[in-house]
This record gives structure tokens, C-alpha cells and sequence, in this order.
């Protein structure tokens, strides 16, 4: 290996080090849906309002992205105060015990045009993997303090039960109160940190 071959391989790292950008979720400006079926005939919606966490991001190496998102359970609003505090007792999210969520990606790529993040879905006490198709993100755009920031949303469907969510009640006419399909779509605004993030040596 000559040393033109050495310097072009520092400049590549040196870009990609550049290229790879730490974001702060700006909780105020992001949330989490979810949308479930409700006694088999319509959808009840519902809202996580506090969505904290950060963002690796490098649009030149998928690879070398990463997305931690934490959400409160408390936060969570169905706009009908006794379904709430079902929803946060121990029959479903158990918050006394299990008072977050958290999202963390293990791998992100880019597939037949669409960004996929592969991670751990910790809810409940129980995680599990789940794939979450990304949309965006935008272009960054400088706030009115000089900050630059990018929104972005992902989405995925999951059943419930897989992390012990199995709280149900009959109906005489058949079916079930609450179904097990659950879609999430998670809405990001992230601020850019004050440096770069360092390339991983590994």
C-alpha cells in the first residue's frame, strides 16, 4: 500500500466522520400514535406526547446511523380519561412498573426505495425486534435561534401480545373489545447538537 492509497483512505474517513451528524429529539415538536381496532367494527387513536431521545444520522453510510427514541407512558392520551388510565394500569402498559418505551435501531439500510430501521421495541418490560419504515428525513432548515434542524416519522404494525399486552373481553356477538394489530407512527423534529458525532473506530 503506497501512501496515496493511505491518504485517500484518511480523507474518506475524515468525510465520513463529517458526514455523520448527532441530533437531539426536540420533545415538544414530537410524538407517538398508535391506532387499534375497537370491538371489530371502528379504530380507536391514541397519542404518546413526550418523545425524547437522539439521532446519529449519515446520509452518505445508513449503516452508520442510529435512532434512540424513549417514550413515557404517562404521556399517553386516548381523549377519554378512564380508557387512559385502563390503558396505563397494569392490564396493558403497567406504567407504575414500566413507566417507558424505548425504541433503540440495531441496523438501518435502504430497500426497493425505502429507508428501514431494524431495532429493539422494549415495552412492558419485553423487548422485541421490529422493523419501522422511515419516512424522510427532511432537509435540515435553519429555526429562527440558528438552529438546524429535520423532522422524520416511522412507522411499523406489531401485535400487542407479543410483549404481554393480552388484556381482552368477549362480546356476546363474537369477536374481541380490543384487537391485536397495533400501528404506530412515530413523528420526529430533531435539533442538531453543537458537533458532529466522532466516526466509530470499530
Amino acid at each position: 500500500m503506497n501512501w496515496k492509497t493511505l491518504t485517500l483512505g484518511a480523507l474518506a474517513l475524515a468525510g465520513s466522520a463529517v458526514a455523520q451528524t448527532a441530533y437531539t429529539i426536540d420533545s415538544s415538536h414530537s410524538s407517538a400514535q398508535f391506532s387499534v381496532r375497537h370491538m371489530m367494527i371502528s379504530n380507536v387513536k391514541g397519542e404518546f406526547s413526550s418523545v425524547a431521545g437522539s439521532i446519529v444520522y449519515d446520509p452518505a453510510n445508513l449503516a452508520g446511523s442510529k435512532i434512540e427514541a424513549v417514550i413515557e407512558v404517562n404521556s399517553l392520551n386516548t381523549r377519554e380519561p378512564k380508557r387512559d388510565a385502563h390503558l396505563k394500569s397494569a392490564d396493558f402498559f403497567d406504567a407504575a412498573k414500566f413507566p417507558t418505551l424505548r425504541f433503540q435501531s440495531r441496523q438501518i439500510w435502504k430497500s426497493g426505495g425505502k429507508v428501514l430501521a431494524k431495532g429493539d421495541l422494549t415495552m412492558r418490560g419485553v423487548t422485541r425486534e421490529v422493523v419501522m419504515e422511515i419516512g424522510g428525513p427532511t432537509a435540515e432548515v435553519k429555526d429562527p435561534w440558528g438552529n438546524l434542524r429535520f423532522g422524520a416519522s416511522a412507522t411499523a404494525k406489531l401485535n400487542r401480545k407479543d410483549w404481554g399486552l393480552v388484556w381482552n373481553q368477549a362480546l356476546e356477538a363474537g369477536g374481541v373489545m380490543v384487537g391485536d394489530e397495533v400501528a404506530i407512527t412515530i413523528d420526529i423534529e430533531a435539533a442538531r447538537t453543537a458537533a458532529p458525532a466522532k466516526a466509530s473506530a470499530q
